[in-house]
């Protein structure tokens, strides 16, 4: 019976802890800004943080593909702009 409860409390512990790590990504932290996490969160996507390839080739050519695809977006608004204001 000790056997059953205990797996409960950590099963109680393991749920706890994943609220409290989730609670802490969507709060505001002293210091920092929305907009600076955001810019943040940004970057590292752009920047292949966070990966789970061990693949450097695959890492890099994310990147590059990343990267190009914003340089034809911001290409494309300077177009939009230029042409139509």
């Amino acid at each position: 019976m000790a056997d059953g409860r205990k797996e409960k409390q950590d099963e109680q512990q393991r749920r706890a802890l994943r609220d409290l790590e989730r609670a802490a990504e969507h709060s505001e932290t002293i210091g920092t800004s929305q907009f600076t996490r955001s810019a943040l969160r940004a970057r590292d996507h752009f920047m292949g943080e966070g990966e789970t390839s061990e693949d450097a080739v695959e890492v890099w050519g994310k990147r590059i593909g990343r990267l190009l695809g914003l340089a034809f977006v911001v290409g494309l608004v300077v177009h939009l702009v230029w042409t139509y204001w």
